[in-house]
């Protein structure tokens, strides 16, 4: 990577570990402080607010990462990171739960996804793009274990209210990163709105990579339906220890995917490589199922699973940035992004649904052969061909 591709991967990996962060940190105390707020005895209102945010990310990701093709990638991302710490400011002064919910909405209505994974495509080469990508996956791995070690200390420090004050404070940090640290790119007219609908709809690749990703976050949210309850009954790990385990698990994982990520970029095979990350989810899976109540297996698993999760998780956005129309690109990572957020809220009532009604080992089932389905309709996949794009070029 040149020093301003590093520079500008970097920061904007930055951008997403600082907002995700923020985000993340509600997650393991939130259902607790609820019951202190009014209307907090009500479980369905505890998990809408905690959901709503999934819910407008999903709807409003393919308008901003539109408006990121139309308008420049550093003005939406701004617009979002603005909306996103007002929302965490509303949440921060509600003392009841419906308060919390509009917060929560309009943290979620601050949908930059798209357009920042559009601005790291505009700022890096082909061949240096997915170790771009994987810096982002990697930072946002890193802020979800984090979140989960050190949100019940913050919490006990400067409360809810404190924690949502810090997601509004981290958001307008975001702002100045964008403003002043992450260096311009060129980005090429918009298409037509209709047109660019069009080509993104109708391009085979990119289906088949939307479908992807949904199912690949219906399984991650699925099994971590039951996994925290894995840990607490059969590793005997208090729910306050869980962050420091994920914590391993995600530096293991990644220290694991790295060399392969590298390998398969040198050595072109990318294709391998990503159906192998598919199926390693599935046959993962379904080991989980027969052995998830064994203290060992279910940790090597786990780190098993994150291996092809964050490997999937570097190259996904890099292959829809690759294959997409250079005019459409925002939008279709836009689509990409409300499959992505879609597979979340589908995995959360899949895996409460399997659970309480055939039990956790139906979950693990379920999960596999979603992932061999993946596997059986990602197999067609064809790669961009860089080489040949570059020989084009230079001619």
């Amino acid at each position: 990577m040149t020093p301003a591709e590093r520079r500008a991967s970097g920061w904007l990996a930055a951008l997403f570990a600082l907002r995700m962060l923020g985000l993340f940190l509600i997650l393991p105390v939130f259902s607790l402080h609820a019951r202190e707020l009014a209307g907090g005895e009500r479980m369905a209102l505890v998990g809408l607010a905690i959901g709503i945010y999934g819910l407008t990310q999903g709807v409003l990701q393919i308008a901003y990462g539109w408006a990121s093709d139309r308008y420049g990638r550093k003005p939406v991302i701004i617009t979002g990171l603005l909306i996103f710490a007002a929302g965490s400011f509303v949440a921060a002064l509600s003392d009841s739960l419906w308060g919390v919910i509009v917060g929560r909405a309009l943290q979620g209505a601050g949908a930059i996804s798209a357009a920042v994974t559009a601005f790291i495509a505009d700022s890096t080469r082909d061949e240096v793009r997915t170790k771009a990508m994987a810096m982002v996956g990697g930072s946002i791995s890193l802020a979800f274990a984090l979140s989960l070690a050190l949100a019940p200390w913050l919490y006990t420090v400067i409360g809810m209210a404190g924690l949502f004050s810090l997601t509004g404070v981290l958001a307008l940090a975001g702002c100045l990163v964008v403003w002043r640290l992450v260096p311009d790119a060129p980005q090429l007219p918009a298409a037509p709105l209709a047109t660019a609908w069009r080509t993104v709809l109708r391009h085979p690749e990119l289906t088949r990579l939307s479908l992807g990703v949904f199912l690949l976050h219906t399984v991650q949210m699925a099994m971590f339906v039951v996994v925290p309850i894995a840990l607490v009954e059969h590793v005997g790990l208090p729910v306050r220890q869980h962050g420091w385990l994920y914590l391993g698990v995600v530096v293991l994982s990644l220290a694991a995917m790295v060399p392969l990520m590298l390998w398969s970029e040198r050595r072109q095979q990318l294709r391998a490589v990503f159906l192998g990350a598919v199926a390693l989810l599935s046959l993962s899976q379904a080991a989980l199922a027969w052995t998830w109540t064994e203290p060992a297996a279910l940790i090597a698993l786990m780190v098993c699973f994150f291996i092809g999760f964050n490997l999937l998780e570097a190259n996904m956005p890099s292959l829809v940035s690759r294959v997409a129309p250079p005019a459409a690109k925002g939008l279709a990572l836009g689509v990409f992004n409300t499959s992505q957020s879609l597979g979340l809220f589908a995995g959360g009532l899949l895996g409460g649904r399997l659970a309480g009604a055939w039990g956790h080992s139906a979950v693990f089932q379920v999960c596999a052969a979603l992932a061999a389905l993946w596997l059986v309709l990602a197999w067609p996949m064809r790669p961009p061909a860089r080489q040949r794009v570059k020989a084009e070029a230079s001619g």
